[in-house]
C-alpha cells in the first residue's frame, strides 16, 4: 500500500525535530508506540501497555506492559520504558511548561512489567495525552513498531512487526505485500495528483490550507474523508505595541470578521465556525462565554469597530498594517483576502507574512485538541504560549490546574475561561479542518475525533 502524507522527508527522518507535523506523527505512531495508541476511530487501546489501573484518586497510573522488543532485539523492560518516557515528557515540558504533562511528577518501574506514573494532582485525560504520536518511545536503535521502517529512494519502506516473536527478521515465510507499507513525504498538490493517478490508495495530512487543490485537481467527492475534530482555528494576538494593547481595538479586529462567509471558503459538510474560544461545554461547569458582542448584527459590528479604530486613529495616527502570519496554500491565501477585505471596513490594513515571522502581529493557529478539557484550549492561548493574554485569567487557569477539590477547580476555570473570552487576545474562526483522501478499495479506514490513522488498521485487498 502507497501512502502519500502532507510534509517533507525529513519529517519522516528526523519526526522527533517536528513533532506536531502529519509525516511526523504519521511516522512516529507508525514505528514507535507509546504505553497506549488510538485506532481508525480515534479510541483509546493498549499498545505497550496491555493493561492499566487509576488509583489515589487519579493520581496514580499502573501500567503492566506486554511482550515486546527494541528494534535490536532486546527486551523491552519496565526500566526502559520508564526512563525513556519521563525523558519524552521532561522534553515536551521544556516546550510547555504549563502544558498538559506539568503534573506529572515521577515515573517509576515497579517490576520488570509494570511501570507507575506519580501526579501532583488527578488529570482525568492522561491517558489521551499519552496516546498522542509524540510520546511514542524510541530507542537508540529505533521504536517497538507496529512497523520497522528502512529507506527506500525518496520514501520508507514500511514492513510489520510479527507479534509473535517480537520482531519480523526470524519469520521464515515472507511478509504478504498488502501489509507492506511505502510512505512518501510530500508537498500536498504533489501528494493529491499522486492520489488521483491512482498511484497511492491514502494520501493523509489535509488542511485547510490545501483544501481547494481538490477542485482544482478534480477529486471524487467520495474519496474525500473529513474528521470530525476539535480544537483551535483562529487568530491569536501576538504582536506587542500601543493598538494591540488597546482592548476596545482587539475586540473590534474580533468582532469585525465576518465568519458567516467561511463555509463558503472550506466547504465541507458539518463544518462550522465558532466565535468562542471554547467549543463546547467539556468540563465547564456552564455553557462557554459568548463575545460581548454576539448579540449584535454584522452592521452593528462593523460599525462599532469601525468607530474604535477612528476614535484610536485621531489619538495616535495612522496604524501599521496588521501583519497576519499564515501558511503557504490556496486555501490561506482565500482566508487571507477576507481577513484583509473585513479589517479594510474598520480602517485597519493588513499584510500577509510567513508563518514563522516573528514580527507577525496576529498569527493563524490551527491544532486538534488533544483531549477534550478546556484546560488545553485555554492553556494554548494562555500568557505561557506568548500570546497576548490577561494576567487574571493566567493565574486563575494556574490554579484551577493545581486544585485540590472538583468544586475549586471548576469555579478557577469558569473564571479563567470568561476572562480569556473578554480579553479578545484569541479571535476563533472554526474547528480546525482535517481530511484525508482514501481509495474506495482500502478498508479499516474511518473518520477520527483526533485525526490519527494508523497504518497497521488499513488493508487492500490484492489486485
Amino acid at each position: 500500500m502507497v501512502v502519500s502524507v502532507a510534509g517533507d522527508r525529513d519529517q519522516l527522518a528526523k519526526p522527533l525535530a517536528s513533532p506536531g507535523a502529519p509525516a511526523a506523527k504519521l511516522m512516529l505512531e507508525s514505528t514507535a508506540q507509546g504505553l497506549v495508541g488510538f485506532n481508525a476511530s480515534g479510541d483509546i487501546i493498549p499498545a505497550l501497555a496491555q493493561r492499566w489501573i487509576v488509583e489515589d484518586d487519579g493520581r496514580s497510573y499502573i501500567f503492566r506492559l506486554r511482550r515486546a522488543f527494541w528494534a535490536d532485539g532486546r527486551r523491552v523492560t519496565a526500566p526502559d520504558v520508564a526512563r525513556l518516557l519521563m525523558a519524552r515528557i521532561v522534553a515536551l515540558r521544556r516546550l510547555d511548561p504549563d502544558g498538559p504533562l506539568d503534573a506529572v511528577q515521577a515515573v517509576l518501574s515497579m517490576t520488570g512489567e509494570v511501570i507507575e506514573i506519580r501526579l501532583a494532582a488527578a488529570r482525568p485525560y492522561l491517558l489521551q495525552m499519552l496516546a498522542q504520536p509524540q510520546l511514542g518511545l524510541l530507542s537508540s536503535e529505533g521504536g517497538t513498531g507496529p512497523y520497522r521502517s528502512r529507506s527506500r529512494g525518496h520514501s520508507l519502506l514500511l514492513t510489520p512487526i510479527d507479534r509473535t516473536t517480537g520482531d519480523d527478521e526470524g519469520a521464515e515465510e515472507p511478509i504478504p505485500a498488502d501489509q507492506l507499507r511505502v510512505v512518501r513525504a510530500e508537498r500536498a498538490a504533489l501528494a493529491v495528483i499522486r492520489f488521483r493517478e491512482a498511484q497511492a490508495a491514502l494520501m493523509l495530512g489535509g488542511r485547510f490550507a490545501d483544501l481547494p487543490l481538490l477542485v482544482s485537481a478534480g477529486i471524487d467527492r467520495g474519496s474525500v474523508q473529513v474528521d470530525p475534530v476539535q480544537g483551535l482555528m483562529g487568530l491569536a494576538v501576538v504582536g506587542q505595541g500601543k493598538l494591540l494593547d488597546d482592548d476596545n481595538v482587539r475586540a473590534a479586529i474580533n468582532m469585525a470578521i465576518d465568519r458567516t462567509e467561511l463555509p463558503a471558503l472550506f466547504p465541507l459538510g458539518g463544518w462550522a465556525t465558532t466565535e468562542q474560544i471554547v467549543p463546547a461545554q467539556l468540563d465547564l461547569s456552564r455553557p462557554p462565554t459568548p463575545p460581548a458582542w454576539a448579540l449584535l448584527t454584522m452592521a452593528e459590528r462593523r460599525a462599532r469597530a469601525s468607530a474604535t479604530v477612528t476614535r484610536w486613529t485621531a489619538d495616535n495616527g495612522t496604524p501599521s498594517p496588521l501583519r497576519i502570519a499564515l501558511p503557504d496554500g490556496p486555501g490561506a491565501t482565500l482566508l487571507f483576502g477576507l481577513l484583509r477585505r473585513d479589517l479594510a471596513m474598520i480602517g485597519l490594513d493588513a499584510r500577509r507574512v510567513a508563518v514563522d515571522d516573528r514580527s507577525a502581529d496576529l498569527r493563524l493557529i490551527d491544532e486538534v485538541a488533544p483531549y477534550d478539557s478546556v484546560l488545553w484550549y485555554l492553556g494554548r492561548i494562555g500568557c505561557a504560549r506568548k500570546v497576548h493574554c490577561s494576567d487574571a485569567a493566567d493565574s486563575a487557569l494556574q490554579e484551577a490546574s493545581l486544585a485540590s477539590n472538583a468544586q475549586d477547580r471548576d469555579a478557577r476555570i469558569a473564571l479563567a475561561e470568561a476572562l480569556m473570552q473578554g480579553h479578545n487576545g484569541y479571535i476563533a474562526l472554526g474547528a480546525p479542518i482535517r481530511w484525508s483522501l482514501v481509495s474506495r478499495r482500502l478498508t479499516g479506514f474511518a473518520p477520527s475525533a483526533r485525526a490519527r490513522h494508523p497504518l497497521n488498521r488499513l488493508f487492500r485487498p490484492p489486485n
